[in-house]
């Protein structure tokens, strides 16, 4: 049976290798770490993620499929639950009175997948790393005074004014949480991928099984201590009760749904909403949606190449953009989307739809070629990446580009899997020289809900997301959101931000959809977060 949430209705490729399905099935004879579960009749999940993983670096990426797999491997300081309450996780944590001291003491127990002791050594360089890359760590590093390890325990972290929001981004479960790491891997430059992927999690990662965008295999680790607590979201005791972990890559949606059903896998992060028929026909699989609130679609342009490094046709091409068109391609049944230009997305305190009115009405051409010519457009090609391998992220790019190109843009679509994009988005290279222009992505609402922890919503130039807009007015807002004394002028400041990032196109807000994962029904107790994850679920008879 599928659940959709009280008040949301209205307006919101290529064959699996079932050679790799095979491989990602079979017992691994590898040599793997101290600790770890490797029974070859031991129970295994085998599951179909959204995406297949290739770039394995919680930090350098936003990429949900390697947050996935940083919650698989790694663990944090502190999580929250599912009220958005923050709890000790690794570590148990005090604040000063007057907000400037905040001091962590790690559990016992912790130790790393190489039989090392966690040590707050570890933990200090970790959020270092983390705090370069992050939106919000950017945010919190702008006013410290200090991150130190007082002894092999004890974190102590100095701010040189009080910052009330640290605890809500350091335990935030999305977008990039501060993963810990061993110091010596998370010495890394942030600018380079790690190489060495050693984590505190409760599970381990079977490098020897692993073969990019195809098939990844984790192990339960034996030697990790859950929290007494029972698990809530991201929080609590992450006890594993099956031996191994397998996802493995079905790019076609028929294909996965078809193995659902046949029990040759069991579990699919996200259906395709118009096959959800034939897993609701099936009285072996369980159809439900993971989180109210959703997903958000949205467009990002790249700032620092023509044409898009010019706000008037940053402009011309909101205006040819539309939400319903992309949504009703994208998931079809309008019980599962919404229309909905909240950069902090619908549903949220924050939420405000200033500035478009255009998306909303399904866009508006003529008035995109008139702004167009009036910019001045040359016809430089606008290179689109299309990601073709991945269920919600297909529609959104050929839908654009049609409207784009109905508005008088010159449109390269350029088709590639999701990994070799996010792979590509990194690149500042110029378009022609292996870069781009516009890609499409998704994003969880809670992920975006304010300006502290939407990693769009920032103007640092290099330091920003993927596009790198320099933008000292929205840096100023932000600024203004975190001095904020209270919840309305929060709200005031957010409407303002919300009305300058539509102005300059910070990126283009497409709608709110729903997903809908889908499990065999003797796979039990699993954890009701946005984020799939795999301790506490178990394999029944």
């Amino acid at each position: 049976m599928t659940f959709i949430p009280n008040g949301f209705s209205g307006s919101l490729l290529a064959k699996s290798r079932s050679i790799a399905l095979a491989a990602a099935l079979a017992a691994s004879t590898a040599i793997v770490p101290a600790g770890t579960a490797l029974a070859q009749d031991g129970e295994t999940i085998t599951a179909v993620m959204h995406s297949g993983l290739r770039v394995l670096d919680p930090i350098i990426t936003t990429a949900h499929i390697t947050r996935n797999h940083g919650y698989m491997i790694y663990d944090v300081l502190i999580a929250m639950d599912e009220n958005f309450e923050v709890h000790p996780q690794m570590a148990e944590f005090e604040v000063s009175d007057d907000g400037l001291t905040y001091t962590f003491t790690l559990r016992d127990g912790l130790m790393f997948h190489d039989g090392e002791p966690v040590t707050a050594a570890d933990a200090v360089a970790s959020l270092n790393r983390w705090g370069e890359r992050d939106s919000g760590g950017q945010l919190i590093f702008d006013v410290t005074e200090s991150l130190e390890a007082s002894d092999d325990k004890t974190i102590t972290w100095t701010l040189s004014e009080p910052f009330a929001p640290l605890l809500d981004i350091v335990g935030k479960q999305s977008a990039v949480p501060p993963f810990i790491m061993p110091a010596r891997v998370a010495e890394t430059p942030s600018s380079e991928a790690i190489t060495e992927y050693v984590g505190s999690g409760p599970f381990t990662f079977v490098e020897e099984e692993f073969e990019p965008g195809v098939s990844v295999t984790y192990a339960k680790f034996e030697d990790y201590v859950p929290r007494e607590e029972p698990a809530n979201w991201m929080s609590g005791g992450k006890v594993v009760n099956v031996d191994r972990v397998v996802w493995t890559t079905m790019p076609d949606a028929q294909t996965a749904m078809n193995a659902l059903v046949s029990g040759e896998i069991d579990y699919l992060e996200q259906s395709q909403i118009d096959l959800l028929p034939i897993l609701e026909a099936s009285p072996d699989v369980v159809v439900e949606v993971r989180d109210p609130l959703g997903y958000q679609t949205m467009g990002r342009m790249n700032f620092k190449h023509p044409p898009f490094d010019d706000e008037k046709i940053r402009q011309a091409a909101l205006m040819a953009m539309g939400q319903e068109s992309v949504l009703a391609t994208l998931i079809g049944n309008p019980e599962y989307y919404s229309l909905c230009g909240a950069i902090f997305g619908c549903g949220t305190p924050l939420a405000s739809e200033t500035g478009s009115e255009t998306l909303k009405a399904g866009g508006d051409p003529e008035g995109a070629r008139a702004l167009l010519e009036e910019a001045g457009y040359d016809n430089t090609p606008v290179v689109l990446m299309q990601p073709t391998d991945v269920t919600t992220l297909t529609a959104q790019p050929v839908v654009a580009a049609q409207q784009l190109r109905e508005a008088g843009f010159n449109v390269d679509m350029q088709a590639m899997d999701w990994q070799t994009l996010v792979t590509r988005r990194a690149s500042q290279a110029a378009p022609a020289d292996g870069g781009w222009n516009i890609f499409f992505t998704n994003w969880m609402v809670p992920e975006i809900s304010s300006p502290l922890i939407n990693p769009m919503v920032n103007g640092r130039g290099d330091d920003a997301w993927f596009g790198w807009p320099e933008d000292a007015d929205l840096e100023a807002l932000r600024d203004e959101f975190i001095a904020a004394d209270d919840a309305e002028t929060q709200a005031e400041v957010a409407e303002r931000i919300q009305a300058h990032v539509i102005e300059t196109v910070n990126y283009v807000p497409l709608g709110q959809y729903l997903t809908v994962q889908a499990r065999r029904s003797n796979i039990v107790d699993m954890i009701q977060s946005p984020v799939p994850v795999f301790w506490q679920i178990d394999k029944s008879e």
